[in-house]
């Protein structure tokens, strides 16, 4: 899949996590619509989340929102990302709070853009979803 013009606010999940760039958006012919859509397409793991479910309760939309942010089920995510993927999904909710989301989304097509193709380079195997270009 090639990086979009603009990426859409949609998908900007509530936890802090770009949805453009998860594996499943990149290497799927049928891409799910990012966690504030309808959970056709999404793995199991996105349509079981937690941490949206817990969102909706709590009738906000993003997890910084939240008086309790960051709550243990965020603490546990950031750990396995800033661990697996070396990304920090609170630093992506800080800079959405501090500087609005379309500027997060500008950074993150700067940053996620393959430079060999203009593919989506994903986020969990640091790959692009057109030419393979390993970062």
């Amino acid at each position: 899949m090639k990086m979009p013009e603009k990426i859409e606010p949609a998908m900007f999940a509530p936890c802090g996590m770009n949805c453009l760039v998860c594996y499943k958006h990149c290497y799927h012919k049928k891409p799910c619509a990012g966690c504030l859509k309808c959970d056709m397409g999404k793995p199991e793991h996105c349509r079981k989340c937690r941490i949206k479910d817990c969102v909706t309760k709590q009738q906000i939309t993003y997890c910084f929102e939240c008086t309790e942010y960051p709550c243990k089920q965020i603490t546990r995510l950031e750990k396995s990302y800033n661990t697996r993927y070396r990304a920090s999904l609170t630093e992506n909710s800080r800079m959405v709070k501090d500087y609005g989301l379309a500027a997060f989304l500008e950074r993150q097509k700067e940053r996620y853009t393959c430079p060999e193709c203009g593919g989506i380079i994903s986020i969990h195997d640091a790959e692009c979803s057109e030419c393979q270009y390993k970062v």
